[in-house]
């Protein structure tokens, strides 16, 4: 389930990237130079902050007591894509936001699914 809600969320934060036209920080005149390459897309919602975000929450639910770790991973990250200059700081929160939100859509999703075959299968 990890690994399909970060390809939903990558999907995700691709696709709102093409609706969403906010310029890189790296890509304003003035601007110091990334650290990294920057990638030629568009900058919100952070793809690195909607994944690691995703992984985490999908982590913590199988793991809780884990928790701790996986989000601080993922803030790691997302701070990380600010940092080197390709993300100002809402791109990373927008990610954040929507990673979560991917994770626990698909978390209710299984959920429910397996709850209508359970009644199916007693019924």
């Amino acid at each position: 389930m990890t690994v399909l809600a970060v390809v939903i969320a990558d999907l995700a934060a691709t696709g709102l990237k093409a609706l969403i036209d906010v310029e890189r920080p790296s890509s304003r005149y003035g601007t110091p130079k990334p650290l990294v390459p920057a990638p030629h897309d568009h900058s919100f919602p952070s793809g690195h902050a909607a994944t690691s975000f995703a992984a985490a929450t999908i982590l913590t639910a199988a793991s809780p007591r884990l928790g701790p770790l996986w989000f601080l991973l993922a803030t790691a990250i997302a701070f990380s894509r600010v940092y080197v200059g390709v993300h100002y700081p809402i791109d990373v929160v927008g990610g954040a936001v929507l990673g979560v939100a991917v994770a626990t859509a698909l978390r209710r999703l299984v959920a429910v699914r397996q709850r209508s075959r359970a009644v199916t299968r007693s019924g």
